[in-house]
């Protein structure tokens, strides 16, 4: 039954994504949506866009290996988006633009958009990669085969309904599998804490430490300001999130449903946490990142199985089909264009995101193939990205106040992007920070130096 319901959820997404070729009218539709998207699509869509891979089985592990101070990792995100929506999220849909680099055209030039599409294509791979393995990691659980050919088999499902449909299929099919999640979610709690004789039995077998909060003896204030800067404020700066905001009818729906998801965040954060240390207290020799999967497999139901399989899916597969539209879209619309120097006629423009989706679909496939963990992986997709690009993008919506320059935005890209992915690889640890923070604090410091310097000479000359 489990596997016949997982099956039946697969044909369904095929089938909406099918059936949203038929609006696909151009590139507005394609990449936006026609911005038609109401209230409800765009919140389903953005919720089901942040619940993936990272925040049920990355996060559920990090519960069962640090305890409630797990839920930070999603915490972050919505103190991030409701910044968004309180300050930002209306001037972005102003914009009424694709991408978020084209944001740094208006910005800084067309210079700076080439430098931060660069740095995304770089991160989002990554994260894509993340979100394909977390499937992978979903489907063993009820298909006894090779994690490999269940990694292929979601790769090709999500790769073909945003292949077919575009942002259409993506507003669609998110919004249905973000209802899914919200049910799933909803009913495995109650069910998790039951097994284990609820909170208090928890808390003797576990010990204090797992439910200390804000930190914790193995979760320092350190971390928690790595999580709050690298994580976090992807979703203040994030092409997805962006992305789903360009789709919105207006700014009043932009704002509006931001702020809703953001608060919905936190109970979902604390949840998913909970079951994550439900399965350290019943079953204590497994993996962390197979600590969800292991509670559906021993402790739900046969049938819930399926649902909540399919839920789980629903979030990789909701975060990853944003990624790889948002990424085909860049890569495209910013670079290609950007390079030939000339404009595309808009079918071949249309051509050329769909060959792209294809192809950074295939590519993140063999990295995910390659790739161990689901927050290792994402966490340095997200290092990168936001080392480089967070600082120009939100200071530069006050750029005249603050005189930014375009020199200054594409030196803090280069340097702080750079510092963070060297760094991270290498293992450096810089002034007592993290090579992430202190490549996130450097692009905003030479951003405003760099720029100040540079308007300096120039005025010398």
């Amino acid at each position: 039954m489990d596997i016949a319901i997982v099956f039946i959820y697969f044909l369904a997404l095929i089938f909406v994504g099918s059936r949203s070729l038929k609006v696909v009218k151009g590139i507005d539709s394609f990449f936006v949506a026609d911005r038609g998207g109401p209230f409800l699509f765009i919140v389903g869509s953005l919720f089901a866009t942040i619940i993936g891979g990272s925040s049920t089985i990355g996060m559920a592990g990090l519960g069962y290996r640090q305890g409630l101070v797990g839920s930070w990792w999603l915490l972050v995100g919505a103190i991030g988006l409701f910044f968004l929506g309180l300050f930002l999220a209306e001037k972005v849909r102003g914009y009424s633009l694709y991408t978020l680099p084209e944001i740094l055209e208006v910005q800084y030039g067309p210079e700076a958009k080439l430098f931060a599409s660069g740095l995304i294509v770089i991160a989002w791979i990554g994260i894509i990669a993340g979100q394909i393995v977390a499937a992978g990691k979903i489907l063993e659980t009820i298909l006894k085969a090779p994690p490999s050919l269940l990694m292929i088999i979601t790769a090709f499902v999500f790769i073909f309904y945003t292949l077919i449909g575009g942002q259409y299929s993506v507003v669609r099919t998110d919004t249905i599998q973000g209802l899914i999640i919200v049910v799933a979610i909803l009913v495995s709690i109650p069910l998790c804490l039951g097994e284990v004789g609820g909170i208090s039995l928890m808390r003797e077998a576990l010990g204090r430490d797992y439910f200390s909060f804000p930190v914790s003896h193995g979760f320092t204030w350190k971390t928690l300001a790595t999580y709050l800067f690298l994580v976090g404020s992807t979703y203040v700066v994030g092409p997805d999130i962006y992305s789903r905001l360009f789709c919105a009818k207006d700014k009043k729906i932009a704002k509006g449903a931001t702020m809703a998801v953001a608060l919905a965040l936190i109970p979902f954060a604390f949840g998913i946490t909970i079951i994550g240390m439900s399965a350290r207290v019943l079953f204590p020799q497994i993996s962390p990142e197979a600590s969800f999967p292991t509670m559906i497999n021993h402790v739900f139901p046969i049938g819930l199985n399926g649902l909540v399989i399919a839920a789980l899916l629903s979030a990789m597969m909701s975060s990853a089909d944003t990624c790889l539209l948002t990424t085909s879209t860049i890569l495209s619309a910013d670079i290609v264009k950007a390079l030939l120097r000339q404009d595309i006629p808009e079918g071949r423009l249309l051509l050329l995101s769909r060959f792209f989706i294809v192809l950074i679909g295939i590519f993140s496939l063999f990295l995910a193939l390659r790739l161990k963990g689901v927050i290792p992986s994402l966490l340095l997709g997200y290092t990168v990205y936001t080392s480089g690009v967070v600082f120009p993008v939100l200071l530069g919506f006050y750029r005249h106040r603050l005189r930014l320059s375009r020199g200054g935005a594409i030196l803090a890209m280069v340097a702080g992007g750079g510092t963070a992915l060297i760094g991270k690889l290498m293992g450096w640890s810089l002034f007592g920070l993290p090579a992430g923070l202190f490549g996130f604090f450097l692009s905003g410091v030479i951003l405003m130096i760099g720029s100040r310097f540079i308007s300096f000479v120039r005025n010398i000359k």
